[in-house]
């Protein structure tokens, strides 16, 4: 006469049961450390964004902001004796401003087109045993330290472009903002080869065959169909290249110089944002005057110029993705 019966051997269900809750456990484990890194960065975002507000804030309280956004000087020494003269400060961003984007533009003339033609030779045109040489070998002027491009701009590519412009009856400064994004474009060249060959490899078979098969060229085919189709992610990589201008320092202290010229001329000296933070928060200041404080004010700019420029390239990539899908 059986007592009780079970289906299965109870050696067997409580150790099923058992795994079974430590794999729960183990799953709300995991769960808790990846909430929680995602927190971590974004308290730490936040962190960083608020102390710069807040420095940004005082320093709107002594200057104005109108001021600050509008002025079109730039000379943020302040007299430290009440007897010193000729050092009033002056905080109009607006020739910071302008060297920034001279830069940056001359820079992005240089790297677009060759990182982007390089990419659709790599992917549409090379073979792939030319693929696997040329490839890592431009990728490694990604890895070349700043101060080596810096090095770069004033012992060959400044004196070049002097004599070249001497030639032509130009002036051009030994530190102008010409050498600068020229060599910065350089540098920038592997960031837009790299990421854009990946995208246009991505581009899916069969809308290459498609095209082939209406009898379409090849080069048509890219400019009608693989590039559209790719155009969201190149556009990621046009504007990483372009937040790496940006952000970039040691290359414009070596070769276009610390001052701040109202202007558009390359050919011309210039200084840029990043430059001027550095230089403003280098050596024994004190945190409660208008000239240290001008640092969180110009990097305060500096995001919002960033994150305007995110916003615009999310736009863009929705817009052609939702076509090309």
């Amino acid at each position: 006469m059986k007592i009780f019966s079970l289906r299965y051997p109870l050696s067997l269900t409580l150790p099923h049961k058992r795994g079974r809750n430590f794999r729960n456990i183990f799953e709300r484990i995991v769960r808790l450390l990846l909430w929680l890194a995602a927190a971590t960065s974004v308290v730490i975002t936040l962190s960083i964004i608020f102390s710069v507000l807040i420095e940004a804030i005082k320093f709107f309280q002594l200057v104005p902001i109108s001021d600050f956004l509008f002025g079109l000087e730039w000379s943020p020494q302040l007299a430290l004796r009440v007897d010193q003269a000729g050092s009033s400060g002056a905080f109009g961003a607006v020739p910071l401003f302008l060297g920034t984007l001279l830069i940056t533009l001359v820079a992005m003339a240089v790297a677009i087109p060759i990182g982007l033609f390089s990419a659709i030779y790599l992917s549409e045109y090379a073979r792939r045993s030319t693929r696997n040489i040329l490839k890592p070998m431009l990728e490694i002027l990604a890895g070349i330290p700043t101060v080596v491009y810096g090095y770069f701009a004033i012992l060959l590519v400044a004196p070049a472009l002097q004599k070249a412009g001497a030639s032509f009856g130009l002036d051009i400064a030994s530190e102008s903002a010409l050498a600068a994004g020229l060599v910065m474009g350089i540098m920038i060249i592997p960031f837009v080869l790299s990421l854009s060959d990946d995208i246009i490899s991505a581009v899916p078979k069969s809308l290459r065959d498609a095209s082939y098969a209406l009898g379409v060229t090849p080069s048509e085919t890219i400019k009608k169909v693989v590039l559209p189709a790719a155009l969201p992610g190149v556009m990621g990589a046009v504007l990483l290249a372009v937040s790496r201008a940006i952000g970039e320092t040691m290359i414009v202290v070596m070769a276009a110089g610390l001052a701040a010229h109202l202007t558009f001329n390359p050919l011309q000296s210039v200084t840029t944002v990043t430059v001027q933070i550095v230089s403003l928060l280098v050596g024994d200041q004190s945190f409660d005057s208008p000239k240290t404080l001008a640092a969180f004010a110009l990097g305060l700019t500096l995001f919002c110029i960033t994150l305007a420029l995110n916003v615009l390239a999310l736009m863009i990539v929705r817009k052609y993705r939702e076509k090309y899908e």
